[in-house]
């Protein structure tokens, strides 16, 4: 039988207006749980001495992620989570931000939030930017989050909300609140502790939200970032622990652990869990001169070693497919928006070409990683601001003509870079401190580097049968090194230049101010 045009019409007009309905079942709530400075050794299920309870219990009824990357320091990191895309493509491949800097995340780049809007997500953040506030245009506000409580800079007091800032170029050393609700200072929140202001804000939003639309949250917590700041009550079960800048960092741990459990709580009570996608993810590997461990990984934070870039992370879900595994897949933070926007039913047609992978299938279903490859980074600025113990270790020049000696990619051995292809890593130039630092509470002596060869302007490493990095096998396996320097050439035709600024005395936000836009 024929339809009529009106027929047409009525069939056409119902289904479009079916389509917002069936979207908003079927997409789900987005939470993002972002730790700073969260060491491999620091989670209880990786057989610390420190307890968290929730992390352990979530990430034991989701999908623990162990073969996970994220980059060596806070602002790399939370760059790539928000564009999907490397830091040598968004000029950011040199250190962090710097509050008297006068940068961003470039203003062209489309972010995470922005994609979620699209797909119409309510989106708000809590929490730590660190992606630049020189001008307004830089900040949360501006670049897709609905609403936005949190604090601007790397760092600051967990009790005073204050960053103490020098500025050279006026021979001073400021400080100022870094708080901010929108785009308006925060003020009277004064000996809250940190990591239970957020995660009060992060709670009310869940609390408040209209579960007719979709929710997408990224909480960035302090925790456990230094100084090494927490309430007593938190420290009273580790007096076990003799180091005390452990034993404050455990407790720091702790309180983290809490806000977890108290943010996944709010979402059950709220009747959302059911329909929620928890990531919780470490932004770099921890540090050990503030009380982190990565123990029995080599190195720490600033460095390319895994110590500086296998990251604690998990994924809790009732929407999991094979709820309470372990991934060892590939998987990188830049990953996570193709695969969060991919959730959304959003579209990434409108970002520049993506590094990151949608992995939703590896994480949920157990698949091989779509992705091979891992680009560390290019860095041929580095200064480690943080030697190696007792010593100021660096390449030496007879070490890097040795290593150009045998290089034919034209690729400049010196340079601080790293590179994985499947079960492979290279590293090149002076990687950043290559300690194995001992595991808490045990001999100091484990750290010792007699066992091993110094280091080499190019150093090979069979990651999957050696985490640790003990076995260096350039010399055994010539032709995988000459492949993967040619790739690191390839990369770097394709990096843009760095940038990083020198500080804008501008910046200085006066005796009563608070750090902010000034340009």
């Amino acid at each position: 039988m024929a339809r009529t045009p009106l027929a047409y019409s009525l069939i056409t007009a119902a289904f479009l207006v079916s389509i917002p309905v069936v979207l908003a079942a079927q997409q789900p709530n987005i939470v993002v749980i972002l730790a700073d400075d969260f060491g491999w050794h620091d989670v209880g299920y990786h057989s610390s001495e420190i307890s968290t309870p929730n992390l352990d219990k979530l990430s034991a009824a989701g999908v623990r992620l162990e073969n996970y990357y994220v980059q060596p320091l806070c602002t790399p990191s939370r760059n790539q989570l928000m564009t999907g895309r490397y830091q040598i493509h968004t000029g950011m491949q040199h250190q962090i931000i710097w509050p008297c800097q006068p940068y961003c995340v470039p203003l062209d780049e489309k972010m995470l939030p922005q994609l979620m809007k699209e797909a119409g997500y309510a989106t708000h953040m809590v929490g730590k930017w660190h992606l630049g506030m020189y001008k307004k245009d830089c900040l949360p506000t501006r670049r897709g989050f609905d609403t936005y409580f949190g604090y601007l800079t790397g760092s600051e007091d967990y009790f005073t909300h204050v960053r103490c800032v020098p500025i050279p170029a006026l021979e001073l050393t400021r400080c100022a609140l870094d708080l901010r609700e929108g785009e308006e200072v925060a003020a009277g929140y004064k000996g809250v502790y940190s990591t239970e202001l957020l995660t009060q804000r992060a709670t009310s939003i869940i609390g408040k939200h209209n579960s007719n639309k979709p929710l997408f949250l990224y909480v960035a917590l302090q925790a456990v970032h230094a100084p090494l700041q927490v309430p007593q009550r938190y420290v009273a079960p580790y007096s076990f622990i003799k180091d005390p800048n452990r034993r404050l960092y455990a407790g720091m741990v702790s309180a983290m652990d809490e806000a977890v459990g108290n943010i996944t709580l709010a979402l059950q009570q709220g009747g959302l869990w059911d329909n929620t996608i928890l990531v919780f993810s470490t932004d770099n590997g921890g540090q050990t001169l503030t009380g982190g461990s990565n123990w029995p990984l080599r190195g720490r934070k600033w460095s390319l070693w895994e110590g500086g870039i296998r990251g604690v992370a998990f994924v809790a879900s009732p929407l999991l497919k094979q709820p309470g595994t372990v991934s060892r897949e590939l998987i990188h933070v830049s990953d996570w928006l193709p695969t969060l926007v991919g959730l959304a039913g959003g579209s990434t047609n409108g970002s520049k070409p993506l590094d990151g992978f949608n992995v939703w299938n590896t994480i949920s279903k157990g698949f091989a990683s779509p992705r091979l490859e891992l680009l560390h980074n290019i860095d041929p600025l580095y200064v480690d601001i943080a030697p190696c113990p007792g010593t100021k270790r660096q390449l030496t020049l007879d070490q890097v003509v040795s290593g150009a000696s045998r290089a034919n990619s034209g690729f400049n051995v010196s340079i601080h870079a790293a590179i994985r292809s499947s079960n492979w890593k290279l590293l090149t130039g002076y990687p950043g401190c290559d300690v194995w630092f001992p595991q808490p509470g045990h001999n100091a002596s484990e750290s010792s580097r007699s066992m091993v060869d110094p280091l080499k302007s190019v150093m090979l490493f069979d990651i999957e049968k050696d985490p640790e990095e003990r076995n260096e096998l350039s010399a055994q396996f010539p032709t995988v090194v000459d492949y993967l320097l040619r790739r690191l050439q390839q990369y770097q035709k394709r990096t843009v230049p760095i940038n990083f600024p020198s500080d804008d005395p501008r910046c200085d936000p006066g005796p009563t101010g608070a750090w902010g836009p000034w340009a």
